[in-house]
């Protein structure tokens, strides 16, 4: 038997043409014939003529799309990352030293002319204000040390912050570590970084890249630390929207902004381990105020509402509950500054908040507040 016969009849070449469009039914065929074994095997495809289908199409309104605003419009009213200012020598500042020094001599002289009165008069009266004298100076020595411990402590935070930015991309992995336990010694007392100086000791052993390093332990160290501060931001940033829209005094809402700024700079010193005295306290919420008051984060038109919560809801707002809502607005500002001057680490493997974490759960308020105004007018 022959090769042919073995592999099987042969196969006869096909021809295969290709009809041009039909110019009166629209339509368009292509036939494939051939003939394989006897037989012809054909096919016809039909293609259909391209339409306009009606669909109407409808843009998205701003108030409607998740990703536009109010979240990109708040994202413009984010504070810039704030900075520690420098502490220069001024003029005002050697006045006050000799201003204070002055009135220490004045107070230790008048303190001793009383006791030696009293002692002239009566020895045992001159006991007891020389022991109340050296009580004021024990409780004034350990006063002063306090503070300046504070001081120190808010100068070790922020010095940590300057070198983790600077050893950010060019630390090795000795550095790093080192780094991050500084980090870890200094938020120890504070329970939610438990878990985080957990996974940090689990990695003692490990070969890891130093900059890969610090972005994890970021992550592990102020992931639970940020969460708590933006909560703490919001509820204070809600009591000052409650408290301005039903206080019938100016003077009262300005008062009680400040009393809330600065209760929430301190609480955001403790929750980071910075845990400041009276005077790092009053440094360090003067340097919130400074940084809004230059890059101009204090101001509020009177058009913020429209921009930010929604032109629909700003027409069902009263002017009270405006004015609550532009308050607790720069009240959530200041948080997000105070959190990058008490932070002990730069914002690079984790997101720094915006203004656009906290506005929805304001509007949101504000909202509710405006409805109960809706249903009277409508009944």
């Amino acid at each position: 038997m022959s090769d042919q016969e073995d592999s099987g009849p042969s196969r006869k070449p096909r021809a295969f043409r290709i009809e041009d469009e039909d110019s009166a039914g629209g339509k368009a065929e292509r036939t494939a014939s051939g003939q394989a074994g006897g037989k012809t095997e054909a096919r016809t495809e039909k293609r259909r003529k391209p339409a306009s289908l009606p669909v109407t199409v409808e843009m998205t309104s701003s108030r409607d799309d998740p990703f536009d605003a109010p979240d990109a419009e708040a994202d413009a009213l984010t504070p810039p990352p704030a900075r520690p200012r420098k502490r220069r020598l001024t003029p005002g500042k050697v006045l006050l030293a000799a201003l204070g020094f002055l009135a220490a001599l004045a107070i230790g002289l008048w303190t001793d002319m009383l006791i030696r009165e009293l002692f002239d008069r009566l020895p045992w009266l001159g006991w007891i204000a020389l022991a109340c004298a050296g009580i004021a100076a024990l409780a004034l020595t350990a006063l002063v040390v306090r503070e300046i411990v504070g001081l120190r402590r808010l100068a070790r935070v922020s010095g940590l912050r300057t070198e983790i930015a600077a050893r950010a991309d060019t630390a090795n992995s000795k550095e790093a570590r080192a780094l991050a336990s500084r980090v870890a010694s200094l938020i120890s007392a504070n329970p939610l970084s438990a878990r985080g100086r957990k996974s940090l000791e689990a990695l003692e052993g490990e070969i890891i890249d130093g900059p890969h390093y610090l972005e994890f332990a970021e992550r592990e160290l102020m992931a639970s630390l940020d969460q708590q501060a933006q909560q703490i931001t919001l509820n204070a940033a809600r009591r000052v929207s409650v408290v301005t829209a039903v206080s019938p005094r100016a003077f009262l809402d300005l008062a009680y902004v400040l009393f809330e700024a600065f209760r929430l700079i301190r609480a955001m010193a403790e929750l980071y381990g910075g845990r400041p005295g009276a005077v790092g306290m009053v440094r360090l919420f003067r340097d919130v105020i400074a940084h809004l008051a230059v890059t101009g984060a204090v101001s509020a038109g009177d058009s913020l509402i429209q921009q930010v919560v929604g032109h629909g809801l700003a027409a069902r707002l009263s002017a009270r509950l405006g004015e609550g809502v532009v308050n607790g607005l720069m009240t959530a500002r200041i948080g997000i500054s105070a959190m990058d001057l008490c932070r002990p680490m730069p914002f690079r493997a984790l997101q720094r908040p915006g203004i656009g974490s906290f506005i929805r759960n304001i509007a949101s308020f504000a909202e509710a507040e405006a409805r109960p105004g809706d249903k009277a007018g409508r009944e």
